[in-house]
Order: structure tokens, then sequence, then C-alpha cells
């Protein structure tokens, strides 16, 4: 049985989808034609023949899309990876990066903006920014007018950490998809 790496199998898809476009042209030019003017495929059987060729020969390579995407699937459920300490399936991993990933850092970023805005309007008005942690557990007396109710150091830490897992996980993903293969016939 014939296999492919996964980086195969991918750019295999990207082809077929390019091969298929330019049948669907030949065959939108086959679709119809002046009975006065020469059928250009006489010789292989007529036009009527050709385009039912080119119908079922893209009907052949959409199947092979199906196949490889269901094998490709397949895989990135099997296959497990680690980031930054974390075990997943590829699959997992796909859909963290796509899905959880960019919302996740859309709102870290949008909090570390906000605590940055409280702090330089509390700064104008000559206010006194604190941790709340801080302010509970100290006694020094300095009264805190606004206070952060979050760990800025952790959240910059979260940041920073998405940033890393993001990193090693595409670092992993080139890896896995040029070294695991899946068989396709």
């Amino acid at each position: 049985m014939a296999t492919l790496t996964l980086t195969e199998a991918l750019a295999e898809i990207k082809t077929i989808g390019k091969r298929i476009t330019k049948k669907q042209d030949y065959a939108r030019v086959l679709i119809a034609r002046d009975e006065r003017i020469r059928d250009p495929l006489e010789k292989q059987g007529g036009s009527v023949v050709g385009l039912a060729a080119e119908l079922q020969s893209i009907r052949d390579l959409e199947e092979r899309i199906i196949l490889l995407r269901t094998r490709i699937q397949a895989a990135n459920h099997r296959i497990r990876v680690t980031v930054q300490g974390e075990m997943r399936s590829l699959m997992e991993w796909l859909t963290w990066r796509k899905e959880v990933a960019p919302p996740r850092q859309r709102f870290i970023g949008a909090m570390i903006a906000s605590i940055a805005s409280v702090r330089k309007e509390a700064q104008q008005k000559g206010l006194i920014v604190a941790a709340a942690a801080a302010v509970q557990s100290s006694g020094d007396g300095k009264p805190a007018q606004i206070l952060v109710n979050l760990d800025e150091a952790a959240l910059n830490a979260e940041a920073e950490r998405l940033e890393l897992i993001l990193g090693e996980l595409d670092g992993q993903l080139s890896l896995k998809n040029a070294t695991e293969t899946i068989e396709v016939g």
C-alpha cells in the first residue's frame, strides 16, 4: 500500500483542487458546440464521450480528496504531541490553535490594555493604583484608590506562555507533518 507524509498529502489536496478547477473549465467548454463546426474530440469518440470522461475524472479527484482528508484526520486523532508539558492529539492542538488561542490572546491583551489604561488615567488624576491582594495584606496605611483585582505578573506570564505554546506547536506540527505517514492506497 502506498504511503504519504501528512505534508505530501496536504500538498496533493492543494494540487488536486487546481486540477479540478482546470477540468471544470474544460468541461464547460465541452457542454455545447455548434454542430456546423467539426467536433474537436472526434478521434477520441466525440465531445459527449470527452465530457463524460472529464466529469468522471472530476468525481475521481473529489473522492481522492475525501480519502486524503479522512486519513489525515485519522492520523491527527492518533498522533499525540507534548507542547510546554501538555499532551494532546494533533487534532486537539489544531482545534486549540484555531478556536481557543486567538480569543484567549485577545482577551489577555484586552485585560493588559485595560490595566494600562486604568493606571494611566489614575496617574493623570494623582490616584494610587495597587493590586487588591497587596492592599488587603499590607497594613502600610497608604490608601489605594484604584485596585487591580488580578495578578499582573501572572497575566503577563500567561500571555508569554501562550506565545511559547504557539511557537512550539508550529514546530511540532511541521515536524509531525513531515515525518508521520498515512496509507493512501
